[in-house]
């Protein structure tokens, strides 16, 4: 499974170690690294038949490689080879670069929500088919991951993201000029499916080009895009809607995509093994001696196993490792509270109280402040890690943010029913509800990711490719129900069953902080780190 995965970037302190972010950068796999000498080789593929004493790091791999005459191509240090070695104008254009890419993905997947009406009105199309817009664009975030991501692998990111740029840029054309629901419904999907793969590259690309201990900055503009770009999208849409028609939110994002897609025809290859595969092959041709090798090139599984992974792994994970099941349940969850949100505040603020369009994308202000006031919290969040790892790191500590998160979210949910439902109550309740339940979703959000990497961090992509996939599906059904259940519902009863469904589910941090060591104990991918660093501990934890 290629690519770091970008939610390892929010993870602070690391949940991998320097072998294991060494080993995602230049092998670009997901393992245990074993010794050549533990395989034998059927048909050229390397089969594992050694012990766990034969598991090994980047640097003992490749020493063992050097030993079988091979010449281990790697970057030398002074000559900029390396892109973490290159001038800080060349990182921050990336960083930005990238960061636009995911805002444009970010704002394109909720923008349609700015005036959700026009299509069903000037297309004579039902509702709910309008809201398919929303449900198969986010529908691609899910699917597509699976395979651009092994793709990255073979030809890197530049051209991936050049590829999936152009094609997001060109299949939002024909739902601006859509004259049918088919058109508008098949456009979207296209657009969403080629749209994931800055979602599944940037932070690899990041973690390419900085070191961690300087990512501190970049990483809060890429948060900032990741976070508030799905807020941005109904802000803006809904002053368009108002003042252009639906019509213009597809031309805005078009032309925004367009000046996106120009980004990636600038933007150099920072993924490490390819630069040493093109290195690689130059002193080959050059001298004329095969043994010249990259560790990626002696180490790689061959592509189609490699994309047998991709789509298999993590659908097994999602079935028979509980920790991603459960998380992956409570994510879905919040992300698809997120959306409905987007459906969910017009019918507060537009049909309940009269707000106009603009005004009503406005009120995801609200949303955006909870998130920013959570992320500021982050350096406490570091505070209360360390001192509860000081006998050892263990991935329960990851999950106290969460533990905060769990009944804050209900709280926010209450709210939200008992005043968006009433003309009457001043339209500051709901806001307020916004600010909480943005608040709340952000350590929700981190907390459970960092807890799912540092759980897996030797199969950190696959776990979170599992994460993503059921988080998408179910996320993207949220517009399919969201309308007819507020609706026939009552507005207060239908927020307030999502606020029992809340409840429901907010137990599972606490529980997974009581037995998330025992259950680990019991995998055969998950860390077997727990509290302390005592062996006795880990043996009765095990029992």
């Amino acid at each position: 499974m290629p690519s770091e995965p970008f939610e390892a970037e929010f993870v602070y302190p690391p949940a991998l170690s320097p072998d294991q972010e060494e080993e995602y950068r230049q092998l670009d796999r997901e393992g245990p690294l074993t010794s050549p000498l533990s395989r034998h080789s059927t048909h050229g593929t390397a089969t594992y038949v050694g012990t766990g004493d034969d598991i090994v790091n980047v640097k003992s791999l490749e020493k063992e490689r050097k030993n079988e005459g091979y010449h281990i191509v790697t970057f030398e240090e002074g000559k900029h080879e390396n892109p973490r070695e290159w001038g800080m104008g060349r990182k921050w254009f990336i960083t930005l670069a990238t960061s636009f890419l995911c805002l444009a993905v970010a704002i394109g997947s909720s923008i349609a929500t700015g005036d959700i009406a026009g299509p069903t009105r000037d297309l004579h199309i039902q509702q709910e088919i309008t809201n398919l817009t929303v449900t198969c664009f986010v529908m691609g975030f899910g699917l597509g991951p699976l395979f651009l991501a092994p793709l990255s692998e073979v030809f890197g990111r530049r051209p991936i993201y050049c590829i999936s740029l152009f094609l997001y840029f060109i299949f939002t054309l024909p739902s601006a000029l859509a004259k049918n629901a088919a058109t508008l419904v098949v456009a979207r999907m296209i657009a969403g499916l080629a749209a994931s793969a800055p979602m599944c590259n940037v932070g690899g690309t990041i973690a390419d080009v900085w070191e961690i201990e300087n990512r501190g900055a970049p990483m809060a503009i890429f948060s900032g895009t990741i976070f508030l770009g799905p807020c941005i999208g109904p802000m803006i849409g809904g002053w368009i809607g108002q003042r252009a028609g639906w019509r213009w939110l597809y031309w805005v994002l078009f032309i925004f995509v367009g000046c996106s897609f120009i980004f990636t025809l600038f933007m150099p290859e920072t993924l490490a093994p390819v630069l040493l595969r093109r290195k690689a092959a130059k002193l080959r041709k050059d001298t004329g001696d095969d043994k010249y090798r990259t560790l990626e090139e002696l180490e790689k599984k061959p592509f189609a196993q490699t994309i047998k992974i991709a789509l298999i792994r993590p659908f097994i994970m999602i079935f028979t490792e509980p920790i991603i099941i459960f998380m992956s349940i409570y994510l879905s969850f919040v992300y698809s509270l997120l959306y409905l949100l987007f459906f969910a505040f017009p019918i507060a603020f537009a049909e309940i109280r009269g707000f106009g369009l603009g005004m009503t994308g406005i009120t995801f202000v609200s949303i955006m402040i909870g998130i920013i006031i959570a992320l500021a919290m982050v350096p406490v969040q570091e505070k209360v890690y360390t001192n509860a790892t000081r006998d050892g790191s263990f991935p329960e500590a990851r999950l106290y943010p969460m533990m905060l998160g769990a009944p804050i979210l209900p709280i926010a949910l209450f709210i939200f029913a008992w005043t968006g439902a009433y003309a009457h109550v001043h339209w500051m309740g709901p806001i307020m509800s916004g600010v909480i339940f943005g608040f709340a979703m952000i350590l929700l959000y981190v907390s459970a990711n960092s807890y799912i990497i540092d759980s897996y961090s030797s199969y950190a992509a696959s776990a979170i490719a599992a994460k993503t996939l059921m988080r998408s599906e179910i996320g993207a059904m949220v517009p399919l129900f969201v309308t007819p259940m507020f609706h026939n519902m009552g507005f207060q009863w239908a927020g307030f069953l999502l606020a029992m469904l809340s409840v429901l589910i907010g137990p599972i941090p606490f529980v997974f902080y009581i037995y998330g060591g025992r259950i680990r104990a019991r995998s055969q991918k998950a860390s077997k780190a727990q509290r302390g660093s005592g062996d006795h501990e880990k043996a009765d934890i095990g029992h």
